[in-house]
């Protein structure tokens, strides 16, 4: 599962950091308080997922194993210190806005389980692309919860109030809005990605009955791979059927052509 486009759709949707791997949970609940800094935040952690992601990638065989993780923690600090003066120089507002978040970056679970579990396996430009997705599903996840917190928190979307001061929900501006926003956007995604006692039918194969699959356990992440090849094997068999049904209805079609003929 190297090529480029399985590691876009792996972090965007597969592994979503966010929403499926519930990772960097802290400055996903911290400064999406608003669409531009959920949004600044995951661009932020996308260019330093990136380039440190393809710097470790390239050091993967010079690096000693026993020094690793201090060693993916100085690279990744680096790229995080020449982000945040680029941020100070250039974008003064989102550097006051995130904060004491952009140095966390450093320790960001997300950078670091990629160079540990990927990059420092895998060559530079698969890499590259592992970094840009997890980035780009890191940033979907924050803006998603920062447009929501501000619709319902502020009555506007990046800054442009439509709702006004009366019909305000402060608390989705708090802490106690963050979780719960946070909640529902991954019931929501639940939903749609992970199957459910609504929609497959319970396997005595499976350890959970196949009615459990809403959770991201290690358990149900197999059960969902068991079903995935389930689905495939009667898709092939239905293609199969339909491939022996023509040739049937073609071998009759010519047998009454060859009697016809024979007749005359």
């Amino acid at each position: 599962m190297n090529s480029c486009t399985e590691r876009l759709k792996n972090g965007i949707i597969t592994e979503n950091p966010t929403f499926v791997m519930m990772l960097g949970m802290c400055p996903t609940l911290a400064v999406t308080s608003s669409a531009v800094n959920g949004l600044g935040m995951g661009l932020t952690t996308t260019v330093v997922l990136i380039l440190s992601n393809a710097f470790i990638s390239l050091l993967r065989k010079v690096i000693p194993d026993k020094v690793r993780i201090p060693g993916f923690i100085v690279i990744v600090a680096s790229f995080v210190t020449m982000i945040q003066l680029l941020l100070k120089a250039y974008l003064p507002f989102l550097d006051s806005a995130l904060g004491v978040y952009i140095p966390l970056i450093v320790v960001n679970c997300i950078i670091l389980g990629r160079a540990e579990a990927y990059a420092s396996k895998n060559s530079v430009v698969p890499s590259i692309f592992d970094g840009l997705g997890m980035g780009l599903g890191f940033t979907f996840g924050l803006t998603c919860i920062g447009i929501c917190r501000e619709i319902l928190g502020a009555g506007a979307i990046f800054g442009i109030e439509f709702i006004p001061d009366d019909f305000h929900i402060t608390f989705f501006v708090l802490a106690p809005g963050a979780f719960l926003v946070l909640a529902f956007l991954t019931a929501i995604q639940n939903k749609l990605q992970m199957p459910s006692a609504t929609n497959v039918e319970k396997d005595d194969s499976l350890s959970c009955g196949g009615d459990c699959a809403a959770c991201t356990g290690a358990s149900c992440v197999a059960n969902k791979g068991i079903i995935e090849a389930e689905r495939a094997a009667a898709k092939a068999a239905k293609a199969q059927a339909a491939k022996e049904a023509a040739a049937k209805a073609k071998a009759a079609k010519e047998a009454k052509a060859a009697a016809e003929k024979k007749e005359d």
